[in-house]
């Protein structure tokens, strides 16, 4: 099962036409995009890696494509994202996040529930071999 992060996680992996489409569509919302990548992929993680500075003031996906190449080449086992910021509500705000690579071994999460006082749930997740 892979783990869902973001828009488009329950479809099958974007090409990259696709996500030069997305991020032709960011840019024409005025969004900054960036990319970032990580290799632990835990629920909580939600601080990944920032691949060089945010993008702004871009008109073409071209460059955001480019970046996004280099980053796969150097992190080819890492998962890398794309976020786009919309800053019109006057605060940094996740306007779209895709997750444009995954490795070719996901880790196997398990979600484990217990019971405690009062009838509480406490939930943890840890990595099944």
């Amino acid at each position: 099962m892979y783990l869902r992060h973001g828009q488009f996680s329950y479809l099958p992996p974007l090409t990259d036409e696709e996500i030069a489409a997305q991020v032709s569509y960011a840019l024409a919302h005025g969004w900054p995009l960036s990319i970032e990548h990580t290799d632990d992929p835990h629920p909580r993680n939600v601080y990944w890696h920032l691949w060089g500075l945010p993008m702004f003031d871009l008109l073409e996906p071209d460059g955001v494509m480019a970046e996004l190449a280099a980053c796969r080449a150097t992190f080819g086992q890492h998962y890398v994202r794309l976020l786009a910021y919309d800053s019109s509500l006057g605060r940094q705000t996740t306007a779209m996040q895709i997750l444009v690579q995954r490795p070719e071994v996901e880790p196997n999460l398990v979600l484990d529930r217990t019971e405690a006082v009062g009838r509480a749930q406490r939930y943890g997740v840890r990595v099944s071999p």
